[in-house]
């Protein structure tokens, strides 16, 4: 009976997520376009290591993961532990607002940033303008694009770790801090012997999610500049996206998938091998 239970859950498992993955692995091995199914081997990834374009994805994800992570985890912890002290109904306005962007559309949000960057009209413009600077096109130049994503990133990514946050800093006892205090510990030596050890099963969580979310990153990409300019936004998931349903290359986006999950898995490992040890479950 308990097998029939799983069936369904396990049925959906295997027939959307399992085989999916294994016919991408099995695609990338071919030429697949629309007119064509051609084995090649090895030949898509000797391709792609040799793409320009694609090491250029590589890069900007990878420097969107590097520079979101520490800035989502930061920031969650910071505001987790103000809005902690607060009285319950304002730690619980405080969550509702924060955790807002999680539970809204990727969609919504992100036009609502787009009239923010928008050079003519946006507000952020404006703001600049009242210390004399000219209007940038947030979007439209290299240097500002990919950081511009970034800041969207970020905002649509704080929500979640901050209700985890609060919730686990209700598991600390107080008697602990209380007995840090009374040794006349710093602020500084409570958060860093007592405070943030005691929530490592959160922050293994956290981290980990947060760096896959990080990587698949598409739709603000989409929707906000298409890889552009000059694929200074383009990441491997908007690449693969790209290679697939644009370009109508089918066996190299699933080599590009299958790098990526790859590179995923990669990291996750090594951030279950170095948090994962301190982990008390």
């Amino acid at each position: 009976m308990s097998y029939l239970f799983l069936l369904p859950a396990l049925g959906f498992f295997l027939l959307f997520v399992a085989y999916p993955m294994l016919k991408g692995i099995y695609i990338s091995f071919f030429n697949h376009t629309l007119n064509q199914f051609e084995f090649i081997g090895l030949d898509n990834y000797k391709f792609l290591f040799t793409d320009e374009t694609f090491i250029k994805s590589m890069r900007n994800t990878v420097l969107i993961v590097l520079i979101a992570v520490p800035i989502v985890i930061s920031f969650s912890v910071y505001v987790a532990m103000t809005i902690y002290k607060k009285s319950e109904w304002l730690r619980s306005l405080f969550r509702g607002i924060f955790y807002l962007p999680a539970v809204s559309s990727v969609v919504s949000i992100t036009v609502v940033w787009a009239s923010i960057y928008d050079p003519n009209f946006g507000i952020l413009n404006y703001i600049t303008s009242l210390f004399g600077a000219d209007p940038i096109p947030w979007l439209g130049h290299p240097d500002t694009a990919l950081y511009a994503i970034i800041l969207v990133l970020i905002t649509t990514s704080v929500g979640q770790p901050i209700i985890l946050y609060v919730a686990s800093l209700g598991n600390i006892p107080a008697s602990y801090i209380e007995a840090a205090q009374i040794d006349r510990a710093s602020s500084g030596q409570i958060f860093r012997k007592i405070i943030w050890p005691m929530l490592m099963p959160t922050n293994l969580y956290i981290i980990v999610i947060t760096t896959i979310n990080s990587f698949q990153v598409f739709a603000i990409i989409q929707l906000l500049t298409a890889g552009g300019p000059m694929y200074e936004t383009s990441t491997v998931m908007y690449g693969v996206y790209e290679k697939a349903f644009v370009l109508g290359s089918f066996g190299l986006a699933s080599a590009m998938g299958v790098l990526l999950a790859i590179v995923i898995g990669i990291i996750s490992l090594i951030q279950f091998k170095f948090l994962g040890s301190d982990v008390e479950y």
